[in-house]
């Protein structure tokens, strides 16, 4: 989708929230014309845009290290069956622990630096994006296995020209929907036992004093940090996997 195909979707987000300011008329929920303001203030003077780099470095750092840990693992999951009998119970187990619940390990352990935080969601990532393309690796026709083997092909040669194009769109579909979970984490571990992130400037450095059109200036922050991963991932998809785009 591009950018301006969301610009309506904008608009109408926004004159929502101006007509619910209006009807509650009460300064604990400023309108986007009080909000906005102090938005592009914080951001390119103020604090604001020292967290919101923060907040982005550990996101995309946490999708670069699920990606490269996840996809192999998948991919290796899906083509050897007996391999995956011997991981699916403990993936099994695994799969439906709520990872949040770590959080205290992680900072315990990690401290509360980046390390933590960009271990937990890349943990959480992890998970979404492996089952994904275990499935997908283990779901492809026999047909088209034996048609590229009698071709001469090889493992490597299987892996780049039919398992890893079938599994693209999928990975790249965990990571969509897996972004909005992403971000959520994110928020949660930078709330508190920390020093600085999104999180950390709405809970901490708005919220708690009070600073109400700091706190949302911070939440439209962090909405389009969510935003602008979602719009990536499906750039990436048009050009991974662009045949999924031809109808």
């Amino acid at each position: 989708m591009k950018w301006r195909q969301l610009l309506p979707g904008i608009v109408i987000t926004l004159l929502l929230w101006q007509i619910i300011t209006w009807l509650i008329g009460r300064p604990i929920f400023p309108g986007p014309v009080e909000v906005l303001p102090v938005f592009a203030h914080e951001l390119f003077t103020g604090a604001l845009g020292r967290h919101f780099a923060i907040s982005t470095f550990r996101v995309l750092v946490s999708i670069a290290l699920s990606l490269l840990v996840a996809v192999p693992a998948g991919l290796a999951l899906g083509q050897n069956p007996a391999l995956n009998r011997i991981f699916a119970p403990l993936l099994y187990i695994a799969y439906p622990i709520p990872k949040i619940v770590l959080l205290p390990v992680f900072l315990l352990v990690l401290g509360i630096g980046n390390t933590s935080k960009i271990a937990l969601i890349a943990l959480i990532l992890f998970f979404q994006i492996l089952v994904v393309v275990r499935d997908v690796a283990s779901a492809i026709q026999p047909e088209l296995i034996w048609s590229v083997r009698s071709l001469g092909a090889g493992r490597l040669a299987l892996l780049r020209y039919v398992y890893v194009p079938a599994s693209v769109p999928a990975m790249l579909t965990a990571l969509r929907l897996s972004i909005g979970i992403a971000v959520s984490v994110l928020f949660l571990a930078e709330s508190f036992a920390t020093t600085d992130g999104l999180g950390y400037y709405i809970m901490v450095e708005s919220w708690s004093r009070v600073a109400y059109k700091e706190m949302y200036a911070g939440v439209v922050a962090m909405s389009i940090l969510g935003l602008t991963l979602y719009y990536l991932t499906d750039w990436l998809e048009r050009r991974l996997a662009p045949w999924r785009f031809l109808n």
